[in-house]
Formats: structure tokens, sequence, C-alpha cells
């Protein structure tokens, strides 16, 4: 599966945002074999935290003037929030941009984990309550997968949200979630015969 995600992320176009003034922040949605399966890992924010308090998500958050580009930024909030060093993220491809509720312009990553395993994660105490790996197999199954429709900004959008158990991922984080897997997904059929 990991190489599968290598050539389907090669090979897609993600759409930009302008960013018309708004912060711009960075995501990474990490992937590792985990016991032999297919891994990612979020966090559940703590309520210690500026914005989104108590929320799951991808490691990630708002680019320091300092970091060179949006893919650094990601490197180093997972860095920050889960102690992943940079050396053992191979960043395979980007995401479609979004823009969050509050405001920030986010790029998703997608990067694979090379360094040891189960990896010695060391989340920050201030930032993350919880570290939640939950396998791929898991969020590919539409059981654990609910859609409904919601107004927001003033038109209908449908929203996703994932299930692992007694956490509900929703939001943004779901969103680009979707979006990865429904890349993936062709990639994982077999070919008939």
């Amino acid at each position: 599966m990991l190489e599968a995600i290598r050539q389907v992320l090669a090979s897609h176009q993600p759409t930009r945002i302008e960013p018309g003034g708004r912060p711009p922040a960075a995501v990474l949605l990490l992937i590792y074999e985990l016991n032999g399966e297919p891994h990612t890992v979020f966090t559940l924010r703590t309520d210690l935290v500026e914005t989104h308090k108590g929320q799951i998500s991808f490691p990630g958050g708002a680019a320091d003037p300092g970091d060179d580009d949006l893919r650094l930024t990601a490197l180093r909030e997972t860095d920050e929030e889960l102690g992943v060093c940079p050396e053992h993220v191979e960043v395979v491809g980007q995401l479609d941009d979004w823009v969050s509720i509050s405001g920030f312009l986010v790029t998703p990553y997608v990067g694979l984990v090379r360094g040891p395993m189960p990896y010695p994660f060391r989340p920050n105490q201030h930032e993350v309550a919880e570290v939640i790996e939950v396998p791929l197999s898991h969020l590919m199954d539409e059981s654990n997968v609910t859609e409904e429709v919601r107004q927001y900004d003033g038109r209908d959008v449908l929203m996703y949200s994932f299930v692992f158990r007694e956490h509900v991922i929703w939001g943004l984080t779901a969103r680009i979630l979707k979006q990865f897997l429904d890349l993936l997904a062709p990639a994982l059929v077999e070919p008939p015969g």
C-alpha cells in the first residue's frame, strides 16, 4: 500500500487557493506500518491550545517566519507536537488547499514514516492530550464514515465524520482525510483476472 500511496500522490495535482490575506498553515498526514498494517496518526488537542481545543486533528499548524516553505512547516509542527524527527519522514505528496473555519489557508502534506516502528511518539503535553493511531483499513471501511449535509456560508455542504472507538474525526481533518482516501481507493482495487 505504501507504494500505491507514492504513485497516487506523484500524479495528483493539488488544487491551490490564493491566500487572500489568510495566514498560511500546514498539516502532515503521516502513514506508517504498525503490526504489518498501514496506519495514520491523529492528535487529540488539549484544552490549553489557542484554537480547536479538544478536537482531533493531524499534526500541524501556522507557518513561522523562519519556515522556508509549508512543507517544512508541516514537518516542524509534527516534530513539535509528536516528536517525529523530520529525517524520519519521506514527504510523498500534497493534497488540495483548504480554508479552515478559523481563517487559515491550510496545505496538507502526506508523509511516510521511515523511522523505528512502533514509532516512539513523544507528545507535547501542552498541545496533545492523546495520540490516536488508526489503521487505514478502519478509515476505508464505509461503516465507520457518516455523511451529513450542513449549512455553511449560506450553502449546503456535504460533511464527513469518521468514528474510531470513542473518537469522532470531523471538520477540516475529516475533509482532508476523505480526499486522501478517495485518491487512494482506486489504486487499491485489484485488477480483474
